[in-house]
């Protein structure tokens, strides 16, 4: 979990480092009170206590993945410095590490063109891409799947943009069928395509929307702030597979290397694959921008100051592993997709106590205990929750709407609490059979 001394003593030689490129200035370092520091710190130390072992295998529940060891040296080696990644004026190393490490994802995408810079969290990297679909086709409505991520709806209100949610197949994916229709009404300008939704790990489409959109001549902007990173996989399979190979053609794609990309939070980022979107970020800004002719990149992006730390952290861990399809970041990922089949394989031989509600097409898995009816088996979903709690097993709590999964159900409420686990650590897949266990232990 935590870096080791031999990490430390890494540190400590890369800030020795770090501190010879100003031997030339006067000494001017602060003095710290150590005695007063101590207490305050340990006191952190035993409030942070207060928290789940997100960084441990048995934590198998929402979407936290620990950040690479090297993304936390590199971001605590940054932070001495403290750059601002709005101006080159207040990061300007960082800003040039930032360019690189984006460039790569983009090339990651498919891209050789692009514009695209980081930002604190997929939220406002969706923001910038729904944004720029309202300056493209002012007035007309954005779609997007009944399971896209909520924030969706909430930008398209902030940005008073008008958006609809479209129904979903018994994948969880987007309606194809419903989507055409829509689109034959000449109002839409941007359709949201999701590869990786936060509820269920569905992947809708995209290989599918691609042409529909084309035929009438939307932007298809991809929401894959969970899922992106899974284009360096070489175990996808079906439908997802096609998905994710016609990433290329989108207009836009929203993703979070703090969560598969094993970095700090937060770390988000918004790559546009047409460079000329830039002229709507346009700005005059008198007081920051005089250091350099070169791009800033405060002048492509809504947020001002950002954290030029967790541009250096992403940098380091990518020139560690590098974005290659089949590297060993893709190898990890496949070690997760193998541990969530190996689960839904695990439920599925159980029918009597478990029901798996969708096959994996990621490493998110959601599965529901055997019940008479949707409040009974909400109830024991949540006592299975708590028990596996007290045996050290974290998992999370979903709702699913009732619809065409698990139809001879009793559906005596319209809503169905289940069970659901992210395995994003590759370490997952080692740990299955302890998982299982206790999973077992915790159902009674």
């Amino acid at each position: 979990m935590f870096i080791s001394q031999a990490g430390l003593d890494l540190l400590q030689e890369a800030l020795h480092h770090l501190g010879n490129g100003f031997s030339q200035l006067p000494p001017a370092e602060a003095r710290l009170d150590l005695e007063r520091l101590r207490p305050v710190l340990l006191e952190v130390a035993e409030r942070m206590r207060d928290n789940y072992p997100y960084h441990h295998p048995l934590y198998a529940g929402q979407m936290l993945k620990p950040p690479h060891p090297l993304a936390r040296l590199a971001y605590a080696l940054a932070q001495f410095i403290n750059p601002n990644n709005h101006a080159l004026d207040g990061g300007r190393a960082s800003s040039a590490l930032e360019k690189e490490a984006v460039a790569e994802i983009a090339v990651m995408l498919g891209w050789k063109e692009h514009l695209g810079h980081l930002t604190s969290g997929g939220t406002l990297a969706n923001l910038e891409a729904l944004w720029i679909a309202g300056c493209l086709h002012p007035g007309k409505r954005i779609l997007a799947s009944s399971q896209a991520h909520y924030t969706h709806q909430r930008i398209c209100g902030v940005l008073q943009i008008p958006y609809d949610a479209l129904t979903v197949d018994a994948a969880a994916r987007i309606d194809v069928t419903a989507l055409e229709a829509e689109l034959a009404k000449g109002d839409v300008g941007t359709v949201v395509a999701t590869l990786g939704t936060s509820s269920v790990g569905a992947v809708d489409p995209l290989h599918q929307i691609l042409p529909l959109a084309q035929r009438y001549g939307v932007r298809v902007h991809v929401d894959a702030a969970y899922g992106g990173y899974f284009r360096l996989s070489e175990g996808l399979n079906g439908q997802a597979a096609e998905a994710f190979a016609a990433v290329p053609g989108v207009d836009s794609l929203a993703i979070d290397p703090h969560k598969h990309g094993m970095q700090p939070y937060g770390c988000g980022c918004i790559v546009f694959r047409d460079p000329s979107v830039g002229r709507f970020y346009k700005h005059d800004s008198p007081y920051t921008y005089f250091s350099s002719h070169e791009l800033h990149l405060g002048e492509i992006s809504l947020e001002c100051s950002r954290p030029g730390a967790a541009a250096v952290a992403l940098w380091a861990t990518q020139r560690l592993l590098p974005l290659e399809r089949g590297g060993e970041l893709g190898q990890r990922l496949d070690q997760s997709l193998q541990a969530a089949r190996d689960l839904a394989a695990w439920l599925k031989a159980r029918p009597q106590e478990w029901k798996l509600l969708y096959e994996p097409e990621l490493d998110l898995v959601v599965w529901a205990p055997q019940g008479a009816s949707a409040s009974q088996i909400s109830a024991r979903s949540q006592e299975i929750f708590e028990r596996a709690a007290e045996l050290d097993l974290h998992l999370a709590v979903t709702q699913v709407s009732q619809g065409s999964i698990w139809p001879e159900l009793n559906w005596d409420q319209p809503r169905l609490a289940c069970l659901r686990s992210c395995l994003m650590k590759p370490e997952h897949l080692e740990w299955l059979p302890e998982i299982c266990r206790r999973l077992e232990q915790a159902a009674g």
